[in-house]
């Protein structure tokens, strides 16, 4: 076992809302520079940029859990992490299925380009990926399981897109193990009026949409450094 610094929750030029600037290469050498052992590549409803972030780590010796923000039909954020890239890539075929398509309009709303290992942009998603789905937040924990994932409240402290915000409260029969809390400072708050989340792992993520925003060397996580150690952990551990 080891302590990983982690990041588990940022975007790449995939995302509309994401930069540009955030190709593969870009946030591999970022998150090199800002020391993270663990990061999630985790966009708008698509996992399809993980496999050249995976490829454009390995240089760095830093583990990618391939993974996606998912967008249920309530428009709560659902961070969903697999423990391998095969997996991701079926969850998100099905996904896509699910979405409900509208065309982007880049002007509005931002490019949403496809890389390949190599760096080079290599296609372009025309559905917008920030819509929602028609997954319903109740269906997400057994979907994800059934593909071998783990599913995590994105953000439950901010006031749009989150569970708190979106449902109001946490649904009795919920099963999630871990949560984000974007900002740290929040979490005694946070966890005292929610009694369920305070039995879950709670994590701190970027969801950085911009290079300079991944996280630095700060949060941390024991667990081997491979992918479904690196779930499990995230599913027992409490902070």
């Amino acid at each position: 076992m080891a302590e990983l610094a982690y990041d588990l929750h940022m975007h790449s030029c995939l995302s509309p809302c994401g930069s540009e600037d955030m190709t593969p290469a870009n946030i591999a050498g970022m998150s090199a520079l800002k020391g993270l052992d663990v990061i999630a590549l985790t966009d708008h409803n698509t996992c399809r940029n993980c496999p050249a972030v995976i490829e454009n780590a390995k240089q760095y010796d830093i583990l990618v859990i391939p993974g996606m923000e998912l967008n249920t039909v309530e428009e709560v954020h659902v961070v969903c992490l697999f423990p391998e890239l095969k997996a991701a890539m079926e969850f998100d075929s099905y996904v896509y299925e699910q979405l409900q398509a509208f065309p982007n309009n880049e002007e509005i709303f931002g490019r949403q380009d496809i890389y390949n290992e190599k760096d080079e942009r290599i296609g372009t998603e025309p559905n917008l990926l920030i819509n929602a789905t028609n997954i319903a937040f109740d269906d997400v924990y057994d979907l994800v399981h059934s593909y071998d994932g783990i599913m995590i409240p994105a953000h439950v402290d901010k006031n749009a897109n989150s569970l708190l915000s979106n449902l109001g409260f946490v649904p009795p029969d919920s099963r999630f193990r871990c949560v984000e809390i974007k900002d740290a400072g929040k979490t005694k708050e946070i966890l005292l009026k929610n009694p369920y989340l305070g039995s879950c792992c709670v994590v701190h993520d970027s969801d950085a949409h911009y290079l300079e925003d991944i996280s630095e060397r700060e949060h941390f996580l024991t667990a081997e450094k491979e992918g479904r150690s690196i779930l499990k952990a995230l599913i027992h551990q409490v902070e």
